[in-house]
């Protein structure tokens, strides 16, 4: 599969796109407005301490504050790390491998209380483990982890890790005794898929980069006032090159000069060979438009999405999980029923896990497959999703499908979903999904005029209302216009206007002819 990034920065925007044979398979935005903090290392004041929640609001400078778990303060199983792209799986498995716990030992020996632990307005650092999400603040931990192209830093454990994707048994071997024979503090080290096959010297300026990095972050601990930033995470675009170029792609674009010349600085220290693989935009078409990106991101806001068979998805996201329906559409089939319900199914499941992937879709997802007969196709659809799902880096975990065609799912919820980024309530139905329509609104008009009317003393009533509902109360709707004439022995004058929202109305009485 050839992958390529592709980059759009403006001002106050940049566009971070990773394709897989041409199409678009996760989208990255980072505006100025709304700074990602993710993977960010802050100075933060303990704010409040809540024993019936056993966590504790901490105040890092953002505008809510963060929450912070007592297994993230105390060293337990929990250890979530990183703000991008990252391959998570090579952090997360590793630590999990090993129950890795703080260095202090008697820290595992018995659960602690949050309140033992932490009080009010205590200065504490801590790592962002994943960015503020719609009305929820950032969830944040004490563990500190610093990210490097070979290794990552644990500040808070002694654990030697190496990524599962590195599977020769000898490699993995030689390069925890390297890491051992290199580490002079009692820090951990996790090494990534890309230290596979690296020299002991490149290792070790790695190793010498992290620690000085991670003793500046502490002097700046001490010396700045909370809440303070005390290590940003690097731009979306050098995150991009880092965590995917380094790994995965095979060449950057960008129509930035500046911004290529950053990335061109940045692999002259981390991977000069790398610089060949980088290439600043040059034509005159909008780079997004180029690459038929920009119609791809806007179907993602869609509720449906069509299938190549005449199929359809519908995805709709509520408060606590996402549903994700599947419909035959105008798809017929050939030959039987459970063969043309397979058929769409099976089709469905790519697009579903292409959706949930570009959508950056996290949490509680529940898929309504088309009611299958046969146990072998149900077998199928299930296993289909699993092996859609193995390109994404965020962590999924899939339940067998019920009796009833559902299969429940999560996924680790690391950002803001796309919608979240480049949608807003809608300010018609004030993010309902609905509007009333225009029939109810004629009759909540015709209940309203009646209990007004008893206190009207004029001659007439002039209603104004939006004009496609003038247009209902003269035409389809006369009816309920001329029996209210009857009930409350006055003439009803409509009068339409344009500035009233569809489901807006205004009475007033004239007095006089």
């Amino acid at each position: 599969m050839y992958k390529q990034i592709v980059i759009n920065v403006t001002e106050h925007e940049t566009r971070v796109a990773l394709l897989e044979d041409g199409d678009i398979a996760e989208l990255f935005i980072e505006r100025g407005d709304v700074p990602d903090v993710a993977g960010n290392i802050y100075k933060g004041r303990v704010q409040r301490v809540l024993p019936g929640m056993q966590a504790a609001f901490v105040d890092i400078g953002l505008r809510q504050a963060a929450f912070l778990y007592v297994n993230d303060v105390i060293g337990g199983n929990d250890f979530e790390f990183d703000g991008f792209i990252t391959d998570r799986k090579e952090i997360d498995e590793s630590l999990s491998e090993a129950n890795v716990h703080g260095r202090e030992p008697l820290l595992a020996d018995r659960d602690w209380n949050i309140e033992e632990l932490l009080s009010e307005g205590q200065e504490i650092m801590v790592h962002v483990a994943k960015a503020p999400l719609g009305t929820k603040g950032a969830r944040v931990t004490t563990h500190i982890s610093l990210p490097g192209r070979y290794l990552v830093l644990l500040a808070t454990s002694d654990h030697i890790g190496i990524s599962r994707r590195i599977e020769d048994e000898d490699e993995r071997k030689r390069l925890k005794e390297m890491v051992q024979s290199l580490r002079q503090d009692n820090f951990g080290y996790i090494v990534r898929t890309a230290g596979e096959g690296i020299q002991k010297e490149k290792l070790a300026n790695e190793m010498d980069f992290l620690n000085n990095l991670w003793k500046n972050t502490q002097k700046k601990f001490q010396a700045a006032p909370a809440p303070s930033l005390l290590h940003k995470e690097l731009s979306v675009s050098l995150r991009a090159v880092r965590d995917l170029l380094m790994h995965e792609a095979e060449k950057l674009v960008i129509d930035s000069q500046s911004g290529y010349e950053a990335i061109l600085s940045f692999l002259d220290t981390f991977m000069p060979s790398l610089k060949n693989s980088v290439e600043l935009y040059g034509g005159t078409e909008p780079i997004f438009d180029a690459y038929n990106l920009e119609g791809d991101i806007s179907r993602t806001l869609k509720k449906k999405v069509w299938l190549k068979s005449g199929g359809y998805i519908v995805i709709e996201q509520t408060e606590a999980l996402v549903a994700i329906d599947v419909n035959t559409g105008r798809y017929v089939g050939k030959h039987n029923l459970e063969e043309t319900i397979s058929k769409t199914n099976l089709e469905a499941v790519k697009e579903i896990a292409y959706q949930i992937r570009l959508r950056d879709i996290g949490g509680i997802i529940i898929i309504d497959f088309i009611d299958m007969q046969k146990k072998s196709n149900q077998e199928k659809v299930f296993n289909a999703l699993k092996e859609a799902l193995k390109k994404d880096r965020s962590k999924t975990h899939v339940l067998a499908m019920s009796d009833m065609g559902l299969i429940q799912m999560t996924r680790k919820r690391i950002r803001t979903p796309l919608t979240g980024i480049l949608c807003e309530p809608c300010f018609y139905c004030e993010g309902e999904g609905y509007l009333t329509s225009k029939q109810t609104i004629c009759y909540n008009i015709y209940r309203e005029i009646l209990r007004e009317s008893r206190d009207m003393m004029g001659v007439k009533v002039s209603l104004r209302v939006n004009p496609e509902i003038a247009e209902l109360l003269h035409g389809e709707e006369n009816h309920l216009i001329i029996a209210l004439e009857k009930i409350i022995g006055k003439q009803i004058v409509i009068y339409p206007n344009t500035q009233l929202h569809m489901e807006e109305f205004n009475l007033f009485e004239i007095l006089t002819e």
